[in-house]
């Protein structure tokens, strides 16, 4: 019987979603069966189940949580903890964690494991200043003599697998992935998930795919290359030709919510099956919805789905005058009135990105 989850979409958009979902091709990293390799990254306070659940009606393969505080967890705060929530009908599902102590990253474990994730996945990458600072993030690679006991303490108190997310380096005069990678190895890491920049780079430049292209090559665990993956063009020659395992997608869905699908098209389907403004209007109502069971307040769910409205616009025309209605409108119904006639009754039905535009580049894990 086909559930409200898997048929959440009107006969039309669904058929289009179905027939691009049909020719994606299983992958294992390490011992996860992921249904393709494009995964939904971890970003802070986006990474939440509703939009998890939406990636994954859209075609992501897998998603990790948004990154959680081991210290957090250990304090039983309140909010911490209900991070750590997932949807029962969420499928390939990790929970990321960050922390500097391997003591108390082994006991938030052993609580997020209990909420049944497929893995544990540690946060290695995050580059903004509240979390380097602590120790934990990217702060992690600078010291690696350190990390065999980190890995090894986590790994010794959970059952299930686990995971990394790195950069290629502190900076860029200490480059040190594949000794991460090594090291991560030998302590019974899963496969790693490896961001195309420094921590001095944060989200700026280039995401350095030749460093990635080696990895994927030569490292000893499955690779999950990340970075500047912003176009169905770019993620289908990297399908086709790259030396990683899988691929992480972060910001770039943001602006094309279909981007886990679009990859799929054969040559000359962009005329014929494409996304059209109805279709992110409609994806946009199921957003809604699914918020609406994990929203703290109605404040809360307006300011959360402003955002992705607001990103969700992004190439089509006439955006700057919808942002503004947007921010003048301190209701959510009202909010989604105006996205409906913004979206409803737009004559061009083409989404125009920019996709060397800078974007989010002040932070998100």
């Amino acid at each position: 019987m086909t559930t409200k989850h898997n048929a959440p979409f009107k006969a039309e958009l669904q058929s289009k979603i179905d027939t691009l979902k049909a020719r994606r091709k299983p992958v294992c990293l390490g011992s996860i069966q992921f249904d393709s390799p494009l995964l939904l990254a971890p970003m802070s306070s986006i990474g939440t189940a509703p939009y998890r659940l939406l990636m994954e009606d859209l075609g992501a393969g897998g998603t990790v949580s948004e990154l959680v505080s081991c210290h957090g967890i250990n304090y039983k705060n309140i909010r911490t903890v209900q991070m750590l929530k997932i949807d029962p009908r969420e499928k390939n599902i990790g929970l990321q964690l960050f922390g500097e102590n391997a003591e108390a990253m082994a006991l938030a474990a052993k609580v997020a494991e209990e909420f049944q994730p497929k893995f544990i996945d540690i946060n290695m990458g995050c580059p903004v200043k509240k979390v380097v600072g602590t120790g934990a993030g990217s702060s992690l690679l600078k010291d690696t003599s350190t990390l065999g006991h980190f890995f090894s303490t986590i790994k010794k108190s959970i059952q299930i697998p686990l995971s990394i997310k790195i950069r290629i380096g502190w900076d860029q005069e200490t480059i040190n992935a594949m000794e991460v990678i090594h090291i991560a190895k030998e302590e019974g890491i899963e496969f790693v998930a490896v961001h195309g920049r420094t921590r001095a780079q944060q989200y700026t430049g280039s995401a350095n795919w030749e460093l990635l292209e080696h990895l994927g090559g030569k490292a000893p665990l499955d690779i999950i290359g990340n970075g500047d993956l912003h176009s169905n063009k770019l993620i289908r020659e990297k399908m086709l030709h790259s030396n990683c395992q899988a691929f992480m997608l972060g910001r770039g869905p943001l602006r094309n919510p279909f981007l886990f699908l679009e990859p799929y098209l054969l040559p000359g389907e962009e005329d014929t099956l494409f996304f059209t403004p109805e279709d992110h209007y409609e994806i946009l109502q199921k957003f809604v919805e699914y918020s609406r069971d994990y929203a703290h307040s109605d404040h809360t769910l307006l300011i959360s789905i402003r955002k992705h409205l607001i990103w969700m616009a992004a190439g089509f025309n006439n955006v700057s005058i919808f942002r503004d209605q947007l921010f003048k409108t301190p209701d959510l119904n009202e909010s989604m009135k105006i996205s409906e006639d913004f979206f409803m009754k737009m004559q061009d039905k083409r989404k125009r990105l920019n996709d060397h535009e800078s974007f989010m580049t002040s932070g998100h894990g």
